[in-house]
């Protein structure tokens, strides 16, 4: 196979995979549904204190936690910033809901392929959170001391899922490469 046609066969596979889940509501449901729970945690996990000290007064907070903790984001890391947070969470519920349809067709031994996922999503979800999960593994000054506030990291982790996507192609298809 020549290099242009592996390209356009990635392509290919890319958008398989990018379509596959809206093929059906309940596909839909659970993409949008992990994509805002982990937005939900990446940004209330960009400022751990805060978020704790708000909802430990009351849920009531939760909306203005939310608000105030994203309205950060934008100011620090800027529209681009945030722009990496909203993919790292829309691919990553697409993520999910194309791994769980793998592993339903495949089974466990179709768990090869799956790993592939785990360090986009480990390296864009600390970018993504700051120094919070950082902070518990014992780097809370690495993130700060990045370049372009971790957008490095986050475009890396966002890769990772991309490349994860492509590799895996539309879960329903299977493909042996001669």
């Amino acid at each position: 196979m020549t290099g242009q046609a592996r390209v356009r066969r990635w392509g290919s596979d890319l958008v398989d995979a990018l379509t596959y889940p809206t093929t059906s509501v309940p596909r839909i449901v659970g993409g949008v549904v992990v994509a805002v729970l982990t937005y939900v945690l990446l940004i209330l996990s960009t400022f751990p204190g805060m978020s704790m000290q708000m909802l430990g007064a009351g849920l009531k907070w939760f909306d203005d936690t939310l608000v105030l903790l994203t309205e950060n984001v934008l100011a620090t890391n800027g529209w681009f910033g945030l722009a990496l947070i909203l993919s790292y969470a829309v691919l990553t519920g697409v993520a999910v809901v194309n791994a769980a349809a793998q592993v339903s067709l495949t089974g466990v031994s179709g768990l090869s392929d799956l790993t592939g996922v785990l360090p986009g999503l480990v390296a864009s979800g600390c970018a993504s959170c700051g120094a919070g999960l950082l902070g518990f593994l014992g780097f809370a000054g690495a993130l700060a001391a990045m370049p372009f506030h971790g957008d490095l990291l986050r475009v890396g982790g966002i890769l990772l899922l991309v490349g994860f996507l492509a590799r895996a192609g539309d879960p329903r298809t299977c493909r042996i490469d001669a």
